[in-house]
Formats: C-alpha cells, sequence, structure tokens
C-alpha cells in the first residue's frame, strides 16, 4: 500500500457523494450528493487561492464568494488553524509531518458552516504520510479529534480508534471506529475516498459511513458550478441530520443520553 497520495499539488474541490448505512439493531441507509474541499494548507500561505475567501489569512482574495475557508471553524478556533495543527502535532509527538498538510472539509457555504468531520492529511518532506488526525464535530458545539499515525498508515489501509466521544443520539459511545482512507489518479481524474466504520464491543458492524468524489481545481468556475449544484448545501447538512435522526426515532431505535465530552481533545 502507498503513503503518497494521487492528486495533484493545488487547491482542489471533491463532488460526490455522502453514504451511511446501518446495519443493526435495525437497517437504515442514506446517499446525498455533496461536494467538499482539499486544501494544501502550506501552499496556501504563500500561493492563495483566489476562487476561496479567507479572511484576514491571504488564502483567498477579498470580496463575497460562493464558498469560504474561514481558521476559526477548526482547532481551537484560533486565527490560525494551521499552527494549532502543528502545536497539537509536536504535543502528541509527531515531528516529521514538516511536508505539506492536505484539509479535507466542507467550505462555508453563503458564510454559513457546519462541519461534522474533516480530515487533516499531514505528510513528511518526502510526501509520504506521517499523520492523519480526524476531526469531529457534533450538534452540541463540542469537538473532538482522532490521530492516527504509526508504521501502518497509509493509504489503503485500515486504522482504528476506540469511540470516545458523543455524535449520535441513536449510537453509544462505546466500540471502535475503523477508518480507510484511499485514492487514486485513474483516466477520468484523481478521487479520494474517506471511509468510517463503527463497531460495538463484540465487533459487529453496526455502521458504515464514507464521503467520497472526483477531485479538479477549485477555481471561480468549479466553486460556482457546486454551489448551483447545491447552493445550501451547509444548512442541508444541519436539515439531514435532524431529519435522519427523526426517521431513527419513528424505527424505534434505541436512544441513547449524552454522556460528558472527553477530558482530552485527542484520541490516539
Amino acid at each position: 500500500m502507498s503513503s503518497l497520495k494521487a492528486w495533484p499539488a493545488q487547491a482542489l474541490i471533491g463532488r460526490g457523494e455522502v453514504r451511511h448505512r446501518r446495519l443493526a439493531p435495525t437497517a437504515h441507509a442514506f446517499a446525498y450528493r455533496s461536494y467538499f474541499l482539499m486544501l494544501p494548507m502550506r501552499t496556501l500561505r504563500q500561493q492563495p487561492c483566489a476562487a476561496l475567501h479567507r479572511p484576514g489569512s491571504g488564502l483567498g482574495s477579498k470580496g463575497w464568494h460562493w464558498l469560504s475557508f474561514h481558521d476559526a471553524d477548526h482547532g481551537d478556533g484560533g486565527p490560525d488553524c494551521l499552527a494549532w495543527l502543528d502545536a497539537l502535532l509536536q504535543s502528541e509527538g509527531v515531528h516529521d509531518a514538516q511536508g505539506e498538510v492536505w484539509l479535507h472539509c466542507y467550505p462555508r457555504v453563503l458564510g454559513h458552516a457546519f462541519k461534522p468531520v474533516s480530515f487533516w492529511h499531514c505528510e513528511r518532506k518526502d510526501g509520504s504520510l506521517a499523520a492523519i488526525l480526524v476531526e469531529v464535530n457534533n450538534t452540541f458545539g463540542e469537538r473532538h479529534c482522532y490521530l492516527l499515525q504509526g508504521p501502518e498508515l497509509a493509504y489503503g489501509r485500515e486504522l482504528q480508534a476506540r469511540k470516545v466521544f458523543h455524535v449520535s443520539p441513536f449510537c453509544q459511545v462505546a466500540g471502535r471506529y475503523r477508518f480507510r482512507f484511499m485514492n487514486s489518479a485513474g483516466a477520468q481524474g484523481p478521487r479520494c475516498v474517506a471511509r468510517v466504520d463503527h463497531e460495538d464491543e463484540q465487533g459487529q458492524t453496526l455502521l458504515q459511513t464514507s464521503i467520497s468524489g472526483a477531485l479538479v481545481p477549485l477555481t471561480e468556475r468549479s466553486a460556482r458550478q457546486a454551489f448551483l449544484a447545491m447552493p445550501a448545501q451547509s444548512l442541508m447538512v444541519v436539515a439531514r441530520i435532524h431529519w435522519q435522526a427523526l426517521r431513527l426515532f419513528f424505527k424505534r431505535i434505541p436512544f441513547f443520553g449524552k454522556p460528558a465530552a472527553p477530558e482530552t481533545l485527542v484520541t490516539r
């Protein structure tokens, strides 16, 4: 398995699908069209992307944009999320992630954002993967990170972490996540997949989720096309979460109360 990415070294936008399949205790599935950003954060410090507005940080040009990126939507909510990431990696003993940092995330759409999950692909100087940070937000305004790192880290390989953070009232904070990140560069262009499955303590798979899409350069045209195909994506993410929760309620899926948030921000 290769630890090297297959997409070009520039700001990208992906268009594809979000899929969710519940296997137990009752079957439930859905798939929605979606789009997302794949941003080379270190490169964008030196070479801003004109198609993306980033207030105060130079990631995009000034003025009104279909899509935007705000540092405060990530990390500790401060003005420089890349500095936050670098400090976190250092504190966790990851000292070789000095290459590019690719952030796979939802953009703000017309100034609004809700980002259930974002993925930080942290590279060494030779382009190999040093770590992946999975940044999770719930609808209660809480945030937690799962740090994936070690000799088994590579695209296409399965990685695991214990589930410690409350996301859905229809899932217990128990068991583990299985992560798999895949990328390809075929005749139809680069493509990426992030897959996250949840299994219980006995190893039974409860949920299978993924976000995938074909990657193209982020330009004014590609941003406009994505926006016009789904002009209220951020609001729709929140609405769909509540709609699916209502469907699960009527299917009488067991409901679990919200536990206290983890005492630490990062789970390895």
